[in-house]
C-alpha cells in the first residue's frame, strides 16, 4: 500500500495505491491521520489505484471526515472502482462522502 500526498492551491490530494487492508491500514494510518492538519480545507482521496478497502481502511476515511467536519473542511472521494463503490454502498459511506 502506498499513499502519495500532493498539496496545491489549498487542496490536498492523497493518491491511494494498492490494497487498504488491515495491515496496510496500520502502516498508512499515520500519513492519512497527518492530513487532519489540512482538514480546514479540501482533502481529496484519489482511489483510482485503490483495489480493496477493509473495515480498517473505512475507519481511516471516517476519522479524516470527522476531522474535516470539525474544522469546516470537506473530504472528497474520487475515482472509486465498482467493487469499492459496492462496499461504500453497503456501509452507508456513499451518504457520508462527496463521491466524484
Amino acid at each position: 500500500m502506498e499513499v502519495k500526498i500532493e498539496r496545491e492551491n489549498g487542496v490536498v490530494t492523497a493518491r491511494l495505491i494498492g490494497r487498504l487492508d488491515t495491515p496496510a491500514s496500520q502502516e498508512v494510518a499515520p500519513q492519512i491521520d497527518g492530513l487532519a492538519a489540512d482538514a480546514a480545507g479540501t482533502i481529496i482521496l484519489d482511489c483510482t489505484e485503490l483495489s480493496y478497502i477493509s473495515s480498517s481502511g473505512l475507519r481511516i476515511f471516517l476519522s479524516l471526515r470527522k476531522a474535516a467536519a470539525e474544522k469546516g473542511g470537506k473530504v472528497i472521494v474520487r475515482n472509486i472502482s465498482n467493487e469499492i463503490r459496492s462496499v461504500f454502498m453497503m456501509t452507508g459511506f456513499l451518504n457520508l462522502f462527496e463521491i466524484q
